[in-house]
């Protein structure tokens, strides 16, 4: 009889190890993991300020001089003297330049001895009228002798007026050899050196001075401005030029708009071309630091606004609709709040539509802040600056 195989037995620490291997596979398949999503990301909130607002128009204007004279030679000669460094700044009535004089100096004493010797014919020419006169009542001379003497006085009057004609020419001739500055200003180069025979057939240019003391800052408005700022009825024009226009300039590389103006001339008319009119604004430039045809930002109040809404500049994003600001509602949740923006004041930037001050503005965390999701809004710190509105504590919304 054949027997069988026992099984072998197993020991008491393999049976323990198995059960709880076990234990762990069938609670391992009883529970799954879960994802936990992270919590809405933080921003900061703040609300709109009220603050009272100057509205301005903006424009870019170049800078122009007051004066411009070019420097030209009005008579022949060769220049002898020049009086001056190029781009100096000169006084006015200061010697500029000097052309041969004696060509000039002789001319003016050839006319004066000219009306010397008209003097003498014209004294002999009134005696002898006068003495034939008496003659002919006499009827010792002939009337013709007294008309061809009468003839002969009126010649030597009008030969009189002209040689002291040419005497004036020839002390303006005269004149013109020496130039002299028309106006305080600052010189140019000099064109021609010393030498050079100019006026031939020609007024030769020999510099230019400008004066820079006040300046000019020519700049055009649109139509549509233009229309803004007369309103719908206008003053009427006695009373518009009786009235002063401030302007504020800043060049390209200065902060904000140090310098201080007032408009002083607006073309007649519009320029059909561009649909623009023609500004100028006046102000003063002692230390020169405002060179002819510098571009130059102009700023030209134009109103006050008392309770305009203003938000920070960092808060308003821009795309393919216009600009735009991030909103958080009751819901913790983005909002795409498009707006219309006004003037910038400061870092704030007016929002004239869109807004009506009671939301809650994103001003930190903007890339944190997507349109339809939640965020968590942190309570931020809403400066009105000095003309701001005081007391104003914001509150986050509501969770």
């Amino acid at each position: 009889m054949i027997e069988g195989k026992r099984s072998p037995k197993r020991r008491p620490g393999q049976a323990l190890a198995l059960g709880v291997a076990l234990t762990l596979l069938a609670l391992a398949c009883g529970e799954r993991n879960t994802y936990v999503p992270p919590p809405p990301p933080k921003v900061t909130v703040s609300q709109p300020l009220k603050r009272p607002v100057t509205d301005y128009l903006d424009f870019t204007g170049n800078a122009v001089a007051y004066n411009t004279v070019p420097l030209r030679a009005r008579v022949e000669g060769f220049l002898e003297k020049i009086y001056f460094q190029d781009g100096q700044t000169v006084k006015k009535g200061a010697p500029l330049f000097l052309i041969q004089q004696e060509q000039y100096q002789a001319q003016l004493q050839k006319a004066e001895a000219s009306v010397l010797a008209e003097k003498a014919q014209l004294e002999h020419a009134q005696t002898e009228f006068d003495r034939y006169s008496k003659l002919v009542k006499q009827d010792a001379a002939a009337q013709t002798d007294v008309d061809r003497w009468h003839y002969e006085r009126d010649s030597r009057r009008a030969a009189l007026l002209a040689a002291q004609a040419q005497v004036v020419l020839a002390k303006l001739n005269l004149s013109y050899t020496k130039i002299n500055a028309p106006f305080k200003g600052r010189m140019g180069r000099h064109l021609k050196d010393p030498g050079t025979l100019v006026g031939a057939g020609e007024k030769t240019l020999l510099a230019e001075i400008n004066q820079i003391d006040p300046i000019y800052i020519y700049f055009n408005i649109n139509e549509q401005e233009l229309l803004r700022v007369r309103g719908k009825k206008p003053e009427p024009m006695e009373e518009t030029e009786k009235k002063t226009f401030p302007v504020d300039v800043g060049l390209a590389d200065e902060t904000g708009y140090p310098h201080k103006g007032y408009l002083d001339f607006a073309a007649i008319s519009l320029n059909p071309t561009t649909g623009s009119l023609q500004l100028r604004a006046i102000l003063n430039n002692p230390d020169g630091v405002i060179l002819p045809g510098l571009f130059a930002r102009v700023r030209a109040p134009i109103a006050e606004v008392k309770g305009a809404l203003v938000v920070p500049e960092t808060a308003i994003s821009y795309d393919q609709s216009g600009p735009f600001v991030r909103v958080v509602n009751d819901k913790n949740m983005v909002e795409r709040r498009q707006v219309k923006l006004g003037v910038q004041d400061d870092t704030y930037r007016v929002v004239s539509e869109g807004l009506t001050g009671k939301e809650w503005v994103v001003v930190k965390g903007l890339l944190r802040a997507i349109p339809g999701r939640p965020v968590t809004p942190v309570k931020g710190e809403a400066k009105a600056g000095a003309d701001g509105p005081k007391g104003n504590t914001p509150h986050p919304p509501s969770k």
